[in-house]
């Protein structure tokens, strides 16, 4: 039996104990997941600057999951493009038996490697792209043949998992094994282990998007201003940046359609709109660069 799906001996009368006692048990199960996931922050680290040199401008991010786990998988990814303006079109979601998230999955699907192999197939990866795939279990065949099939097509491939040496993990170039240890409910990985994967998903797409320019010191310079709560953080954001008064800071934002980094140069070092552009084009699209 995989440690997901051990049964804990702690919790076999769980349903009887009252409700904050419930509560500070499954409170623990997530908290011993977080700690779990310290020790694969070496790995993560090589997955990320790997990651970063070879996506480039043209790489993917393409997140393969089944179950729990594609949920997980996918609410990363689709968090990317609002938060670092990081394109939909470079983002593939290849998750098991779901085509509608209200009808829940086809658990078949998850069974069936030729399934996740074909999948990922039809999406012809490349080198430059970046595959992501999670399993609690670590051995969901759906998953790992969609990983066997990036890999031996150049792609970079990393698993997240929290049973040692499963096949998922002995099917990347990058293996993330979590100890998240046994469930307080047993056999529902979306708890400790999944709270682990979100946790690392996390991580990495977010360590990547500052190797990648989306993150100037510690501030979001990538966001998508497409409401009036982000026109105000990007307004306060470009302010810090350049320590422009608010009015001055408004009128470069706006000549800048909202963008960010630009208006930071046109404030900065006296460009036209056009030339900012141009600068962060030269600079990789990374302000600091840029700024020189």
């Amino acid at each position: 039996m995989s440690a997901t799906e051990k049964v804990g001996q702690r919790f076999r009368e769980l349903d009887l104990w009252s409700t904050p006692d419930i509560l500070e048990a499954l409170w623990g199960g997530q908290g011993r997941a977080v700690s779990a996931c310290l020790a694969t922050l070496p790995a993560l680290s090589r997955a990320v600057d790997d990651a970063a040199s070879r996506v480039g401008s043209e790489g993917r991010l393409i997140y393969v999951g089944a179950g729990s786990s594609a949920v997980l998988a996918a609410l990363d990814g689709l968090e990317l493009p609002g938060t670092f303006s990081f394109p939909l079109t470079r983002i593939e979601l290849v998750l098991a038996g779901i085509s509608d998230l209200r009808q829940g999955f086809d658990g078949a699907v998850e069974d069936a490697g030729d399934a996740g192999a074909d999948a990922v197939r039809a999406l012809n990866p490349g080198s430059a792209d970046i595959v992501i795939g999670v399993s609690a279990s670590g051995r969901s065949a759906f998953t790992v043949g969609a990983l066997d099939v990036a890999r031996a097509a150049g792609a970079l491939t990393i698993g997240i998992a929290s049973n040692d040496g499963s096949p998922l993990l002995l099917a990347v170039e990058y293996p993330l094994f979590v100890d998240s240890g046994e469930e307080v409910i047993a056999g529902s990985t979306r708890l400790a282990a999944g709270t682990a994967q979100k946790l690392l998903l996390n991580l990495f797409s977010t360590a990547l998007m500052v190797r990648l320019g989306g993150v100037h010191g510690n501030l979001m310079v990538n966001l998508r201003v497409n409401n009036v709560k982000l026109q105000a953080r990007a307004l306060d954001i470009l302010r810090q940046i350049t320590g422009a008064d608010e009015g001055t800071a408004a009128q470069a934002l706006a000549d800048c359609g909202g963008a960010l980094k630009p208006a930071a140069l046109v404030l900065l070092r006296g460009l036209a709109p056009d030339a900012a552009r141009a600068a962060l084009l030269d600079a990789g699209d990374n302000l600091r660069l840029a700024l020189g």
